[in-house]
């Protein structure tokens, strides 16, 4: 019998673990880059702060010039064209674009410039986004998020993707 309650105890104990685990809140996810023939091609940080997660991302082997860069609503990558990500990050329903009168995607970001040799950075901030728990605001919704890279700048206005292009690399966030 005490076999017995000994191992009840055990479980419970091991199920509670489990579930504060499960349910524990993330400070910081990442996402791997990849190009449309699945090779690596960068990779971004998220972190949580107040009100706000910071993205820093590194790209290598993309053309010189401007490219957008956006999180999209669903955590799937699928090459070649990366349709598969959805639409911008948008769970207030705004239009495109951080010139947007009217507000703007909670994924729309700043363009970011890539040099001759094919490497770029960015870093910034997503206002009310949130790496904590599975509600709307949260990377982590139910289907999750990506992070896509598209092959020309974002115009900061035309709805709904800013005419910025194909997009050339894609990462789920995780």
């Amino acid at each position: 019998m005490k076999t017995q309650q000994w191992l009840t105890g055990m479980v419970v104990l091991f199920l509670a673990g489990a579930l504060s685990v499960a349910g524990a809140d993330r400070k910081v996810a990442t996402a791997e880059l990849k190009d449309a023939k699945g090779q690596t091609v960068g990779k971004v940080t998220l972190k949580e702060g107040k009100n706000a997660v910071t993205l820093s991302a590194k790209a290598t082997g993309l053309t010189a010039g401007e490219h957008a860069i956006h999180v999209h609503t669903v955590g799937k990558c699928d090459a070649p064209d990366f349709k598969t990500a959805g639409g911008h990050f948008n769970p207030d329903s705004k239009k495109h674009g951080l010139l947007n009168p009217d507000g703007h995607h909670a994924g729309d970001m700043p363009n970011f410039k890539v040099g001759a040799n094919g490497k770029g950075s960015y870093t910034g901030t997503l206002p009310g986004v949130t790496l904590v728990g599975s509600g709307a605001n949260s990377l982590f919704h139910e289907g999750g998020t990506a992070v896509v890279i598209h092959e020309k700048a974002d115009d900061m206005k035309t709805d709904p993707a800013g005419n910025a292009g194909a997009r050339i690399a894609c990462g789920p966030v995780q």
